[in-house]
């Protein structure tokens, strides 16, 4: 039988105390009192889970536009746990470290998925480094890239990692090539209720599907008229989910990310996917950086890119691996990069902010 999400498991944990459905209530309101910022945002979410509503308010994180709530079934949240439970093969007792925001979907899947399947669940500041107790085994832990990056070398005593909030760069995926931890890239967003579909980073096994993203159970994938991803995802909505990312489609439960259709650059006619060029350039740049264009009377768009920090000299070398039409036309500096609440880059503003001559 399928859980619920009025039930909360016998064996769950939260900081190593076991709680039901009534004490948890008291932990929330306990954590909207008197927490730290980032259990209050734990507490409220709680509250909201514990409530007699069949869904919760959440935002989307602002990356692809204006940040806006929605509002999502708890019995999906519920699926959705069950379907990453299934894939990692989780099981009531294992422990696991949530060091992400509950405020947005991410955080507020990982109580879930410890609610709903009964994990014992380890809560730290999110930070760019947690600190934790190192010497301490999980089975499970999700991070985003940054967190990734500067947690590499601690992985030891992480059995199963996902990362997502942002693209993983070359540079960091290289940083877990050693790793005995198996890590994956995930793919997801708010409408999803977090990750349908994951990809190893490391530890390959030659399988062929292992270059691409591989759906979750019950997730079947496809692409619409511009090229880009539609998602079935029954269990997690009503309808099914058009997105804005650009796909090859492997089969109809994997494929392989291109790029944003928001972001591609017709320049000449030809067109041009910013983050496939970004990954080439990714461990050739030191610092943020992202690739856009500006009106050209020839082109159309005309390639730049667009560096954080104090003007430099950049050299072209680094463009050497670049196919002829992916060549940056000019390079442009600002001081600091307009970002996201969530803190992902904000390609729009931060180009608004440049003055383009």
């Amino acid at each position: 039988m399928t859980p619920n999400y009025k039930n909360v498991h016998l064996k769950f944990k939260l900081d190593n105390l076991n709680y039901k459905y009534d004490d948890l209530m008291e932990v929330a309101y306990s954590y909207v009192k008197e927490g730290l910022p980032y259990q209050q945002e734990l507490g409220n979410f709680l509250l909201d889970w514990l409530d007699e509503k069949d869904h919760v308010i959440v935002k989307t994180s602002g990356s692809t536009g204006k940040p806006k709530k929605i509002e999502i079934k708890k019995q999906a949240m519920v699926n959705s746990a069950i379907a990453t439970g299934d894939y990692f093969n989780l099981k009531p007792g294992d422990k696991i470290l949530h060091c992400l925001p509950s405020n947005f979907i991410a955080g507020k899947m990982t109580i879930v998925r410890a609610i709903v399947l009964g994990l014992e669940l380890d809560m730290v500041q999110p930070a760019a480094l947690p600190l934790i107790d190192y010497e301490k085994d999980y089975t499970f832990c999700a991070f985003t890239p940054m967190q990734l990056k500067n947690f590499a070398k601690y992985l030891k005593k992480i059995k199963t990692v996902i990362v997502g909030g942002g693209r993983v760069s070359q540079a960091v995926a290289a940083l877990v090539q050693d790793k005995k931890p198996n890590v994956y890239e995930t793919y997801g967003m708010t409408e999803t209720v977090s990750h349908i579909a994951v990809k190893k980073l490391n530890n390959f096994t030659g399988a062929k599907d292992e270059a691409f993203f591989t759906t979750l159970p019950g997730i079947k994938v496809s692409k619409d008229k511009r090229g880009c991803l539609t998602i079935n995802a029954p269990k997690l909505a009503d309808d099914v989910i058009v997105t804005n990312d650009i796909v090859d489609i492997i089969s109809d439960t994997s494929f392989e990310w291109l790029g944003r259709f928001d972001n591609v650059i017709n320049s000449g006619g030809i067109k041009l996917y910013p983050e496939q060029i970004e990954s080439k350039l990714q461990d050739k740049i030191s610092g943020e950086f992202f690739i856009a264009s500006r009106e050209d009377d020839t082109l159309g768009d005309k390639l730049i890119l667009v560096v954080e920090g104090e003007k430099r000299d950049i050299d072209n070398a680094i463009f050497n691996d670049l196919d002829k039409y992916e060549k940056p036309k000019e390079i442009h500096f600002v001081s600091k990069f307009k970002e996201t609440k969530s803190g992902k880059i904000n390609r729009n503003k931060t180009l608004e902010s440049i003055q383009l001559v």
